[in-house]
């Protein structure tokens, strides 16, 4: 009889129980995460009722394969433009919240008794939420179309890179298990140095390769591919002192930046999913129920900390940030849960042996209470709004509505502002590249060279071939100027003449600064000066022009990648929201058994029965923005619509398929680059004024549609064709985003 390695006997009883187990939960509608859970406190030494597995050490290796493929799939949904894109409300709220959490959690634990460690870790647990949970419930519950949701994915996307960035400190911590401020601001420089170039190395050069291959990648192909770079780059990251799991999130996030990125996904889910189902059931085997039930006192105590923690921290940092008071209630509510990443941070501590046994079981507890109470929280949030907007000091809320609307038409995009921005990103980016080409060169050069011309001359040689490709980064810090018109415009305004000169005078610093830092490690600070000098002169009166187009070229390379999946798949961009107004944009599909099929909108009466206005209508690759009233909805239609919750709600029940084709909120990814959302102020000398809407040719000349108008302090939604239109009006318009802008410019040019 053929005797089967352990290893393979455990994984059929891991997948066997994790099988049933996961199928029971599907049938009693509770998260599979946790059916995983229990798979793997079935399946562990310490359960006698049944078998169990004898291979521990090689099921977690497969586990921690598991943390990497769960890690590399999130990077794969992660978009550093799409963090940009959210703006500073979801940025705000986050870490609010997440900071918040950290103090309470480490607060909770030495309440309870716990070590420094221990209590360190419970505040990572507690810090981040479950974005799974969440989607989840946000499906069953029918909310998906609302606008607080926005605000909610924009607060998880946050947490996601915070969570990562939690992981590498709470390392580094635990290895010294001690406190050094010097320590952890080196960790924290070293972790932003890394992230940062390798970032931009892999934007510039990982989609360039899948371009170059593209012909010969098929789904096999592209799928070894895809899996070859994440694990070089976990390798990378952990010869560099990081943790596996943050060089899959990073390359992750670079294929998410390329056209492939949706295809990659795809393949990649099944693997992720059979890795992750280990995960998990590893997460359940180091479940002690002993320890469990002794500190069940805990796992109670730290839920309700966290169940009002996360509500009341979510619900002021949105505040903060200028949301409503009941947006700001309604994501506060709907993000008190832990779940994934909580339990990933707990088996850091477990794997580096520095946490006691029983926070585990505590973090997968808490996890459970959780995510059973999220679906009644959500619930509860209009009730709780309600309450609050009868029941509080009725100048409370009128200050919350000053406030929420002096923080949107606050302006952090002067054109000084992107003056700092603009070079402050160029000196880092620039910088980290030349340090990293000097510290590679420096070690790999001379071992090479010395054996051929000596250990003096093969200085001299490894700092000129370094000089020659770091030559453009050089260039571009110390005299390099932005190509951007407003940009060019600051610098050569009189009124800044001034500052910009001593911005000049410090990039120019700076550049000879970080040089001289570096060539005394190849050659001596005598001869440094020297060719610092030297290499002035030959840049500024004879190869400037060249290293201009040089870096030129390599910006435009690097933006073009940066850019690709916008440009080739149409990747879309946030669509503004429609404020103070409640009114917003949403997508959805078009059901075929829809009373609405086959009729024109104008026989359909929509704004009247609904009150939403129909932005736009996707039909396979054809896109009509702003359709006419002789325009059909034909089966499977995609349809893009403004209005309110409750009526986007309304509108969605004679529209939309069944959940399991449901379409989305349109949010920052949903609507196309060049259709989007915007105001149009009119001045006294606008040639729109005294027009009414339709004579003024708005229509045509944006291919959209006014759906708003501010007009002394009162708005009108929706507003006649017959409108006239006047001085001092802010328009709302709905149409092609470049067009607006040139009526814009118009505008303001009159």
């Amino acid at each position: 009889m053929h005797q089967l390695p352990p290893l393979i006997v455990d994984l059929a009883l891991i997948l066997a129980v994790a099988g049933f187990v996961t199928v029971l939960f599907r049938k009693i509608r509770q998260p599979i995460v946790l059916g995983y859970v229990l798979a793997g406190v079935l399946v562990s030494s310490k359960a006698r009722w049944m078998p169990t597995i004898s291979d521990t050490p090689n099921v977690r290796v497969w586990a921690e394969i598991g943390v990497i493929f769960l890690l590399f799939a999130l990077g794969l949904e992660f978009s550093f433009k799409k963090l940009v894109r959210i703006g500073s409300a979801a940025s705000i709220t986050a870490m609010v919240e997440v900071s918040a959490m950290l103090l309470i959690g480490y607060g909770a634990g030495q309440l309870l008794g716990w070590s420094t460690m221990d209590s360190l870790f419970l505040g990572g647990i507690l810090a981040i939420s479950s974005t799974t949970i969440i989607i989840r419930a946000f499906e069953e519950l029918g909310v998906k179309g609302r606008r607080f949701v926005d605000l909610v994915f924009g607060v998880l996307i946050v947490e996601d890179l915070v969570a990562v960035l939690i992981l590498v400190l709470l390392s580094t911590v635990a290895l010294r298990n001690q406190f050094e401020g010097i320590a952890m601001a080196y960790s924290i420089v070293k972790l932003g140095f890394f992230l940062i170039l390798w970032f931009l190395s892999g934007i510039f050069l990982v989609p360039s390769l899948l371009r170059f291959f593209r012909r010969s990648l098929n789904e096999e192909t592209l799928l070894v591919v895809a899996l070859g770079l994440c694990f070089f780059m976990v390798v990378s990251a952990a010869n560099a002192g990081f943790s596996p799991a943050l060089g899959a999130f990073l390359m992750g996030s670079i294929l998410a930046e390329t056209t492939e990125a949706e295809k990659i996904g795809a393949l990649i889910k099944p693997v992720k999913d059979l890795f992750a189902a280990i995960f998990f059931v590893s997460v359940g085997m180091l479940i002690n129920l002993e320890l469990l039930l002794e500190h069940a006192g805990a796992v109670l105590l730290i839920s309700g900390i966290l169940i009002l923690g996360k509500t009341v921290h979510v619900i002021v940092g949105a505040l903060l940030a200028g949301q409503s008071l009941r947006h700001s209630v309604q994501s506060g509510f709907s993000l008190a849960q832990i779940g994934e990443f909580s339990f990933i941070i707990a088996g850091l501590g477990e794997s580096l042996n520095v946490t006691s046994k029983f926070l585990y079981p505590v973090a997968v507890g808490v996890s459970a209470i959780t995510t059973f109470s999220t679906p009644y929280t959500i619930r509860s949030a209009d009730r709780v709004c309600d309450w609050l907007e009868k029941n509080l000091p009725r100048r409370w809320l009128e200050k919350l509505t000053r406030y929420e609307a002096s923080m949107k038409s606050i302006s952090l995009t002067g054109k000084w502002a992107l003056l700092l921005r603009s070079y402050l990103t160029r000196m880092v980016s620039n910088g980290i590249i030349v340090f990293a080409m000097f510290a590679l060169s420096s070690r790999l050069l001379p071992p090479l060279l010395s054996p051929w011309f000596g250990d003096t001359w093969a200085q001299w040689l490894t700092l000129l071939g370094t000089l020659g490709p770091a030559a453009p980064f050089l260039w571009a810090m110390a005299v390099g100027r932005p190509k951007k018109p407003e940009l060019l415009e600051v610098l050569n305004s009189r009124r800044y003449r001034a500052p910009v000169m001593l911005l000049e005078m410090l990039r120019i610093g700076c550049t000879l600064a970080l040089f001289g830092l570096l060539a005394p490690k190849l050659i001596s600070f005598r001869a440094t000066i020297i060719i610092t000098g030297s290499m002035a002169v030959l840049v500024l009166l004879v190869f400037s022009r060249h290293l201009d187009a040089v870096y030129n070229w390599i910006e435009r390379h690097f933006i073009q990648n940066l850019s690709q999946r916008d440009r080739e798949v149409k990747a879309k961009a946030e669509a503004p929201v429609l404020v103070p107004w409640d009114g917003h944009l949403a997508s959805f599909i078009v059901d075929p058994d829809s009373e609405l099929i086959g009729k024109a909108l104008l026989d359909l009466n929509i704004r009247e029965r609904f009150g939403v206005i129909i932005a736009m209508i996707e039909r396979g690759h054809k896109k009509i923005p702003a359709p006419g009233r002789n325009e059909k909805i034909y089966p499977f239609d995609k349809v893009y619509v403004i209005g309110s919750d409750e009526e986007l709600l309304s509108f969605k029940q004679v529209l939309e398929l069944p959940e399991k084709m449901q379409g989305e909120t349109a949010t920052e990814g949903e609507l196309e680059l060049n259709f989007s959302l915007q105001q149009i102020e009119l001045v006294p000398t606008s040639p729109y004024c005294q027009k009414t809407i339709r004579d003024s040719g708005l229509r045509e000349s944006t291919s959209g549609l006014v759906v708003g108008i501010e007009r002394n302090g009162r708005r009108i939604l929706n507003p006649d064709a017959k409108t006239v239109l006047e001085a001092g009006d802010l328009l709302w318009v709905v149409g092609d985003s470049r067009r607006i802008r040139t009526i814009n410019q118009g505008i303001t040019a009159y």
